[in-house]
């Protein structure tokens, strides 16, 4: 057995291993924050945070029992609030140890927390402290409660509502009782009795970014959390000396295992990024040794890389796609899946001349990045990997709290989302739809028996409502969405997924939503990159300045799509197209809080844009 084979061997109590890995076991943690305890326990001086102090213009390290010991102040504040085991509590900021501080002190007394999405619209926010019917509320600035305050929602069950800090000297509400700063209310000191409460008990709810209606809470509870990131752990361990950098928001499932529970239970270390602008200088200076994040992130390395490419000479871009070319030959060779060898002959050259650039980009020690939360393009996922970043992508719902498969770091296979984690069941139901049996399934939907009902069947199959086929090793495929395929009037079904990340891989289109249903052919919305298409302009004649939906914008675009779709059958190339001027955003409610598209709402926005495409049937 190789070492990295033994590091992936089964861990079927705590392990405290000859590789040096210390992964606490969900039986004996119980709960969220019975974990921290005993990572508390295990290494009380080993770091377990990392931050950014503006004050000093430093990175803080904060251990263990520090942390614990800002836990007790918190959990002495909310013991003052009145509160029982099962009330809810919210959040909403970015991701901070004052985040993991209340969350962690609320668990500790029982208490149900909700995270909000700092970037979600103040009418969601309010129906979600509405619908959860939180009693304590804790904003990072307090012109975040003023924006949802003037929603008019009354939210009678609210009794506090905390400010990490104000946004004025004079913005705290003297109006409103129920508003106070966290400097004022928090206390200076306390102890913890701990009242987490069983394993199988509600530990959190999470609302879902639903593309349509209203968002539903997802029930999950501290045995389905803590399984979830010790599973996660058989295919891709983490040891204590790992250090992760954390951008995505805690409140996203995702980032929550991998960016909060997981460190923890594998006692490793986390980095808040500082913001997502300062990403890039924030991976070089924190150099993590892994990160958890969703393709837009390589999405961007990866255009801004090749609009680099652009500019150089054919030489250059010749040789770096013949880096690409052999770094694939030597990742395939690395994962037993390729016998030759003759990569080495020219892999030193290429390693030098732009591997260890793009890997420096990174910090210089990445181990690997997790990918979830929506499909990553296999030419992104290739050029990474074959410049020597390890990219792992895997698939989850909220509902599974949230991971169901991921590839490994021994049997990576990008093309796919990698093999079910243990002791979890996957089968291909009706519509070749993947169903998911694990002890990370939600407990159902909060205040919502009809939709727990039809997500989960008596014998706890839960249907994901993703497509997907299952090869003879057990790696999964996603091949679309039940609801998002597209059936043209051909017969023909498109999942429009895949069509739209090979368009986005031109910068020029910032944002693409394929369209086609009832229609004889595909089109496209697209909105363009203002500056690019500027530049454009500015180099070709007939093109006007003044209507990016003119006849000779849309065929220039469309003769820009066409070499993007080669790979595509006849029926999946695009024949029409509409420029739309506003970017979709979770402002003007046409994403979600996870940055997915709301498809119906769209369409609905831009009904007479998509009428004149189709009208006569007639593409360009």
């Amino acid at each position: 057995m190789s070492a990295t084979d033994s590091r992936q061997s089964e861990l079927s109590t705590d392990t405290d291993d000859a590789d040096g890995s210390d992964v606490i076991h969900p039986d004996t943690a119980k709960s969220i924050y019975g974990l921290m305890h005993e990572r508390l326990l295990r290494s009380p001086e080993h770091c377990a945070y990392r931050q950014f102090d503006k004050e000093t213009e430093s990175w803080q390290d904060t251990s263990w029992r520090e942390l614990n010991e800002l836990i007790a102040c918190w959990h002495a504040g909310l013991s003052n609030e009145n509160l029982k085991a099962g009330d809810r509590v919210a959040m909403c900021m970015n991701n901070c140890i004052a985040w993991v501080a209340y969350e962690l002190a609320a668990q500790s007394l029982g208490l149900v927390t909700i995270s909000l999405y700092s970037t979600d619209r103040p009418n969601n926010m309010a129906y979600i402290l509405e619908d959860s019917g939180a009693r304590v509320f804790l904003v990072g600035q307090s012109r975040k409660w003023e924006k949802l305050k003037n929603t008019g929602k009354k939210l009678p069950e609210l009794q506090t509502v905390l400010c990490l800090s104000s946004s004025t000297p004079q913005s705290t509400d003297n109006n409103d009782e129920r508003v106070k700063l966290v400097a004022d209310w928090l206390p200076d000191n306390g102890t913890i009795n701990d009242a987490s409460g069983a394993s199988d008990s509600l530990a959190t709810i999470v609302y879902t970014s639903g593309t349509t209606g209203r968002p539903k809470g997802v029930m999950l509870s501290h045995y389905n959390l803590l399984w979830n990131a010790w599973a996660g752990l058989h295919h891709i361990m983490v040891y204590p000396n790992d250090l992760a950098l954390s951008f995505l928001p805690l409140s996203h499932t995702l980032e929550r295992s991998g960016g909060f529970i997981l460190p923890m239970m594998a006692g490793a270390s986390v980095a808040f990024n500082r913001s997502i602008p300062e990403l890039a200088e924030d991976l070089k200076t924190i150099r993590p040794t892994f990160i958890v994040s969703v393709p837009r992130i390589f999405e961007r390395i990866y255009i801004k890389i090749h609009d680099g490419l652009k500019l150089k000479p054919a030489p250059v871009r010749w040789l770096f796609k013949a880096a690409v070319n052999t770094g694939w030959k030597r990742f395939e060779y690395l994962q037993g899946r390729r016998r030759s060898s003759i990569w080495k002959l020219t892999w030193p050259l290429y390693e030098k001349l732009f591997c260890q650039r793009v890997q420096q980009a990174f910090g210089g020690r990445l181990r690997f990045a997790i990918s979830g939360g929506a499909p990553l393009s296999f030419p992104i996922a290739q050029t990474f990997l074959a410049l020597g970043i390890n990219i792992q992508q895997g698939y989850g719902l909220t509902e599974t709290s949230p991971v169901i498969s991921v590839n490994s770091l021994t049997d990576n296979r990008p093309e796919t989302v990698g093999t079910a984690i243990r002791d979890t069941e996957i089968r291909i139901g009706e519509d070749d739809e993947l169903q998911v049996k694990s002890p990370g399934v939600m407990m159902g939907y909060w205040n919502n028996h009809t939709a727990t009902y039809q997500s989960i069947d008596t014998d706890g199959w839960l249907r994901t409502g993703d497509k997907a086929k299952i090869d003879d090793d057990g790696h999964i495929t996603i091949t679309g969405r039940l609801k998002e395929i597209i059936v043209l009037n051909t017969g023909e079904k498109v999942p429009p997924a895949d069509i739209e990340m090979a368009i986005a891989t031109d910068s020029l289109f910032e944002q693409v939503m394929v369209i086609g249903e009832g229609h004889p052919f595909l089109s496209v919305l697209v909105v363009l990159n203002k500056q690019q298409y500027e530049g454009i302009l500015s180099k070709r004649k007939g093109l006007s300045d003044k209507d990016v939906n003119s006849t000779e914008s849309k065929e220039y675009l469309l003769q820009r799509i066409f070499p993007l779709l080669h790979d595509f059958p006849g029926y999946a190339q695009v024949f029409g197209i509409a420029v739309i001027d506003e970017p979709w955003t979770v402002e003007n409610e046409l994403m979600t809080p996870t940055l997915k598209l709301k498809r119906d709402v769209i369409l609905q926005r831009y009904k007479e844009k998509i009428d004149e495409i189709y009208e006569g049937h007639k593409a360009l």
